[in-house]
């Protein structure tokens, strides 16, 4: 199974709360409308991206992230355009996409940016989301400081155009540099305006931390969340949201207090159908945390 992370090699991608019931805390998101990662699905989509397209909506979601787009290849094959009345004819829309941003923040790459932008608003998308740091870019605190100088260049160009720049974590972000951590810097030194954060709940648990403790130092930061369970025999795998060690009813509890906006389902390797999977994570969320 192809990891995330030699995937994104290979795609040239490297480049205090108010108390609430929780019932309340979650309504004021967009929580609806479930969203899917289709990097869940890579192993599908090239046979057949809009018949993959087309089981993503029959397992009840409404909501889809983008992966991997370039000028070149579009959306799995797709001009913006061609993907967007595919999106419309399922009843399926694309709030955020992950966009290779590496050479944007490595070497000021600027036309790149440009063509996601493009690319976005094409797609009516909200958000352009930072999936992964090349560890060319992440040596040393210093490091984080520049990424999270140009994460907030691109915010401002993002906004300027009705959109929003976000970052997608992993767990290397939470390894120490002194007292502080990468991730840390990202958050401290980042305008909370033009940088939002989806929170990958699972890195977040793998790394050992709390996302219940992060909600609460940075409320309101995390407006996307990543939702995938943690085996229970082997923490290096997922397995379907509810079937995993990981406790989400209690980090949706505290979703008012994150900012979430957006629910996005993602697994990254199975041990039944991916179709069955994903339409068993939508019914556990739907009806179990919501």
């Amino acid at each position: 199974m192809t990891t995330r992370r030699s995937f994104l090699q290979q795609a040239g991608l490297l480049t205090a709360g108010i108390l609430i019931a929780p019932s309340c805390m979650v309504a004021k998101a967009d929580t609806k409308n479930i969203g899917i990662q289709l990097y869940t699905l890579r192993e599908e989509l090239p046979k057949d991206a809009k018949g993959v397209i087309g089981k993503v909506a029959q397992a009840g979601y409404r909501e889809v992230e983008t992966f991997g787009y370039s000028k070149e290849r579009g959306f799995f094959g797709m001009q913006p355009k061609e993907f967007s009345e595919l999106l419309k004819q399922h009843n399926l829309t694309a709030p955020s996409g992950h966009f290779g941003l590496d050479s944007y923040i490595g070497e000021g790459n600027e036309e790149e940016l440009k063509s996601y932008i493009e690319a976005a608003k094409a797609v009516d998308m909200k958000y352009i989301i930072a999936p992964y740091l090349g560890q060319q870019l992440r040596q040393s605190a210093a490091d984080y400081q520049r990424v999270a100088e140009r994460l907030s260049k691109a915010g401002e160009a993002c906004k300027a155009a009705g959109l929003q720049v976000a970052y997608h974590n992993h767990d290397f972000e939470f390894e120490k540099f002194g007292d502080t951590t990468g991730y840390e810097i990202l958050l401290n030194e980042t305008d909370p305006d033009l940088v939002k954060f989806e929170l990958d709940l699972y890195w977040v648990v793998r790394a050992g931390l709390d996302p219940v403790a992060l909600f609460k130092q940075h409320p309101g930061r995390f407006e996307l969340w990543h939702v995938k369970d943690m085996d229970k025999a082997n923490p290096k795998l997922n397995t379907e949201i509810g079937s995993g060690s990981i406790n989400y009813k209690q980090i949706f509890e505290n979703a008012e207090t994150a900012g979430l906006k957006h629910i996005i389902v993602e697994q990254e390797n199975f041990a039944k159908d991916p179709f069955e999977s994903i339409a068993q994570s939508h019914t556990y969320v739907k009806d179990n945390l919501l």
